[in-house]
């Protein structure tokens, strides 16, 4: 039994059972592929795909559980590679963060420029996309850590560390109606106008319509969009207000927007890191973290992750 045998099933499964795309992925043969997974299955006495003719349709009840057992062992070979790293090259490697727009945009830069700062020889990565999508990319191993606001409590595979608490502000265009109150604005008042958000999977969306909900209020969202810039383009255009993180409003370049702070109308949101809780982090890795989140040391790190220590194989 080889790792690289290992590699090809759980590649596989990954590409939806295509054994032709497993094969462009890892920059290998499909005759290859299939030869050394039936060796596999040879070895192990069980059929791990199903077949039809030269195709493979479907997995086994039995390859199920050899899938998950090869993620497992490729996972903690790589484990095993960071520890020699951490050793022998402890200011070199490499850390992907996986993270929605807003984060990378607004929360992250400080962070990072620190941490290119300290680490030079450190290749850091950034991968966007949807909570769910930055999460998968953690579970996989297609990255290190998942920094979002929704999502990642939905993922067993993943410990979770609060960060910061973050709220919300109204954009309007200068002179827009809103902007002249000379009360605290209410849910009543913004409800009047059409609403430009965030999509519901990102920046906390849910509270927004928790907030609404119980007020017995329905928003008109015209557009939601996973870019705050781009809702602030359209509420600059007239269609509609905007409601964003306060900390994507920029009074030098957003001069053409006034923002009006709403933390009173929505409940706080929690920004967290997501991290799989069978990772071995490289030192680089806490001290990014630490970068981002102060009172996350080492120590609250490693003690988070411990407290999830075997609930993977229950």
């Amino acid at each position: 039994m080889k790792l690289q045998q290992l590699r090809y099933l759980v590649e596989v499964a990954k590409q939806g059972l295509n054994v032709s795309e497993a094969a462009e992925k890892l920059h290998t043969s499909q005759p290859g592929i299939s030869k050394q997974i039936r060796l596999l299955e040879d070895e192990l006495g069980i059929q791990v795909f199903i077949r039809n003719g030269k195709r493979v349709v479907s997995v086994s009840e039995p390859g199920k559980e050899v899938l998950r057992i090869s993620e497992r062992i490729l996972r903690e070979a790589q484990n095993l590679k960071r520890v020699g790293d951490e050793f022998s090259r402890e200011s070199e490697g490499a850390l992907i963060i996986a993270t929605t727009h807003t984060q990378a945009r607004y929360a992250l830069p400080q962070a990072i420029a620190e941490f290119v700062r300290r680490y030079p020889k450190v290749r850091l990565s950034l991968k966007q996309g949807s909570p769910t999508q930055i999460c998968e990319m953690v579970v996989s191993g297609e990255a290190d850590l998942a920094i979002a606001t929704e999502g990642i409590s939905l993922y067993k595979e993943l410990a979770m560390l609060p960060c910061y608490e973050w709220n919300r502000s109204v954009v309007v265009p200068r002179g827009h109606p809103l902007s002249q109150l000379d009360r605290k604005m209410t849910l009543a008042d913004i409800a009047n106008y059409p609403i430009v958000t965030y999509d519901f999977a990102f920046a906390g969306r849910s509270k927004i319509n928790k907030s609404f909900a119980d007020e017995g209020l329905t928003p008109n969202v015209v557009l939601t969009a996973i870019d705050t810039d781009v809702i602030k383009t359209y509420v600059s255009l007239g269609l509609g207000i905007g409601i964003i993180a306060s900390m994507a409003f920029e009074p030098e370049r957003d001069q053409s927007l006034v923002a009006m702070d709403a933390s009173h109308l929505f409940e706080p949101s929690t920004t967290k890191i997501g991290i799989r809780k069978d990772a071995y982090l490289r030192g680089f890795a806490y001290t990014f973290i630490e970068l981002f989140a102060p009172h996350l040391h080492r120590r609250e790190v490693d003690s988070a992750l411990l407290a999830h220590d075997g609930e993977l194989d229950e």
